[in-house]
């Protein structure tokens, strides 16, 4: 009995990539596809790390003596997400004109600006807060970049693929918002070797502090990150100018598609840099109240592990279910939080934090399953667009939240998130989740 193997695949790609098509084998490089999502998704962490340096840093600023008020801590904390939010609608029209090999390494290179700035300053209570707010805009490099990012994987992968891969990158990106969060706490407890010249600040109970480290910690990855984009990428050769990219915004789904980016990725970011705040202002009067930052890495961790655990799950199911499930979910989380923000215990900690963990969990599905639809939804050079810009607008999270926070009590701002998480369920069943549905992805 003989045994019939599949025919073979032969390669007609071309050395300069000038025929590259994800979407036959034959034009396509599947080991160069995963090399070049392991180096980017390796920068993304770090930039997602670099985004959200100042909210681990700034509950502890007036701990080691600076003078800040709620506004102003508030104001240094969302401004990376507006850093980020306009980065984006830059980096977004970069992958076909720079291609992915300058992209990473120039995006990698530009983090090296916040790290080396919050390393410096603190460890100087004097700086004038202008500065503050500079290098937290500066830190908004890191989330800016992400739009090209994402965009240029989009590239390499053909749809098939689309969701692990997109899946994979954005969510293990979205980790290094907990990694940042949870790293900070430890590493500013000890001298890093070989800097034992940075001397250690004091708290307001004279014990020692190396608040400089949550800058200090990243720099040599991110050197290496510069270092194997520069000798381990390629450029596809996927170009369109400025005005060529412009078309996206023609297409209705491209406006449906942010307002559901908008509520997952948005409240995720937002809800991710404001959450030690919250604990803070909430809990923060009551005897043994919560350290925030004991908390505030939970939430990211959950959403972004969630993020890219979904993303085969979408490839095999589809993203638009996921999408829809996950809305749904956030509506749910956004109203029992509510219940638990104005609290008259320290008791009731435990459920403002299930209700937190619920929204985070639930963000992560919904993320995922946006980021299969739109290669689905669009053509290739399209979906990279769309991807970019839906990014760039949830990147103003932070930026919103901080804001609401600044002019509205936590339990409007909850109220308001838990609506518009409804509406935009609504818009993901109608036009994409339900039997029928006029765009099924």
């Amino acid at each position: 009995m003989s045994t019939v193997l599949p025919p073979r695949v032969t390669s007609t790609l071309k050395p300069d990539l000038s025929n590259w098509d994800p979407e036959h084998d034959e034009t396509w490089d599947s080991r160069l596809a995963w090399r070049t999502l392991w180096i980017t998704t390796f920068s993304m962490t770090l930039g997602f790390a670099a985004w959200y340096l100042v909210s681990a840093i700034a509950p502890r600023l007036n701990d080691i003596g600076f003078d800040l008020g709620t506004s102003q801590l508030y104001w240094l904390v969302a401004l990376p997400g507006l850093a980020a939010g306009l980065l984006r609608l830059i980096f977004m029209f970069l992958p076909p004109i720079l291609g992915t090999r300058v992209l990473v390494a120039l995006s990698s290179a530009l983090l090296l600006l916040p790290m080396i700035g919050w390393t410096l300053v603190a460890r100087d209570v004097t700086t004038p807060y202008w500065v503050l707010l500079a290098l937290s805009f500066a830190a908004g490099i890191g989330g800016g970049s992400f739009s090209g990012f994402m965009a240029s994987t989009s590239y390499f992968f053909p749809k098939r693929l689309a969701g692990t891969a997109l899946g994979l990158q954005a969510g293990l990106g979205n980790f290094g918002i907990g990694l940042i969060q949870l790293l900070t706490p430890w590493v500013v407890g000890f001298g890093l070797l070989g800097t034992a010249a940075l001397t250690p600040e004091s708290d307001s109970n004279g014990e020692l502090v190396w608040l400089h480290n949550g800058g200090l910690v990243l720099i040599p990855w991110v050197i290496l990150a510069i270092v194997l984009a520069l000798l381990c990428l390629k450029r596809v050769p996927i170009k369109a100018n400025f005005r060529q990219q412009l078309d996206i915004f023609t297409v209705k789904h491209t406006w449906i598609m942010t307002a559901i980016y908008l509520m997952s990725f948005g409240a995720f970011s937002g809800l991710a840099a404001q959450m030690g705040l919250i604990i803070l202002n909430v809990y923060g009067d009551f005897p043994d109240a919560p350290n925030p930052l004991a908390f505030a890495f939970i939430g990211p961790v959950v959403g972004a592990l969630v993020r890219a655990a979904s993303g085969p799950l979408c490839d095999r199911f589809g993203g638009a279910i996921f999408t829809f499930i996950g809305g749904a979910g956030m509506a749910v989380g956004t109203t029992v939080t509510v219940f638990f923000l104005t609290p008259t215990s320290v008791d009731e900690f435990d459920g403002f934090l299930t209700g937190m963990i619920i929204i985070f969990f639930f963000s992560g599905l919904a993320n995922a399953g946006t980021f299969k639809q739109m290669p689905m939804i669009f053509p290739k050079r399209q979906a990279g667009g769309a991807i970019g810009w839906t990014a760039a607008i949830a990147a103003f999270g932070p930026f919103i939240v901080g804001m609401a926070l600044t002019g509205m009590s936590p339990t409007t701002f909850f109220i308001g998130c838990s609506a518009f998480c409804v509406l935009c369920t609504g818009l993901a069943w109608f036009y994409y989740a339900r039997p029928g549905a006029p765009n099924p992805s």
